[in-house]
């Protein structure tokens, strides 16, 4: 019987990065950063801002993954300087599974917006994209999957960000695209619960910044880019 060696056919993080379907959070000057909850990895070809730790990239090989996650062991913002941080970031992707995902800000006619708290935190409606799902799609569903909230229509894309995380002993970098929604009326909404979220709520101006400011790096940017 003739055997064929397995060829594993999944593309890089690299190849579907640059496949994807909405742009990444570039910044003007080429950084990027990725949030991994409460700690920064910049991606740079700058100085080391003042009060961040700093790794100098000689672009000679990709800098293993395991030894940036042991800088973010300790120090809470690291810059990785490199001459071209737009490949560090992609050799440092690489090293990961990457996930695309959408969610976003439902608004109601009064200006109250749809939270959700998980985890012991406030956060925003968001999940993985499906096959064939466009991002808006996703962002319009995964919101009213939950929440409960009838989204009405899907607005402007807000911005990206890119988040990294251990699950099950595999790293994975999700980028999110999020989306300014709208829904008729402030109906009741009922929290997913099966997906961890103990509550979803409609919050007013009063309440936002304090729900904004005890969540992550992630919904602040969110909601500033809201109010641009």
């Amino acid at each position: 019987m003739q055997t064929t060696n397995h060829i594993d056919l999944k593309p890089t993080a690299q190849a579907q990065i640059e496949a994807c379907q909405v742009p990444l959070p570039f910044r003007e000057d080429g950084s990027i950063v990725i949030y991994f909850a409460d700690r920064v990895l910049l991606f740079s070809s700058g100085d080391v801002p003042e009060g961040w730790y700093g790794v100098q990239d000689e672009g000679e090989s990709a800098i293993p993954r395991a030894k940036v996650i042991n800088f973010l062991d300790t120090y809470k913002q690291v810059a990785l300087i490199s001459a071209n941080p737009r490949q560090s970031f992609l050799d440092f992707a690489n090293q990961m599974v990457w996930v695309e995902a959408a969610g976003g800000v439902v608004l109601s006619a009064s200006g109250q917006i749809v939270m959700i708290h998980r985890n012991g935190r406030w956060d925003l409606p968001k999940g993985h994209r499906e096959v064939g799902e466009s991002f808006a799609e996703c962002a319009k569903r995964e919101a009213e999957e939950e929440t409960g909230v009838k989204v009405a229509e899907v607005g402007r894309r807000l911005c990206t960000t890119l988040h990294s995380y251990n699950i099950y002993g595999k790293w994975e970098l999700k980028l999110t695209a999020w989306y300014e929604m709208s829904s008729a009326s402030c109906e009741e909404l009922v929290p997913q619960t099966e997906e961890g979220i103990s509550s979803a709520e409609w919050i007013g101006a009063e309440r936002l910044w304090d729900c904004v400011n005890s969540s992550f790096p992630t919904i602040k940017e969110v909601c500033s880019a809201l109010l641009e």
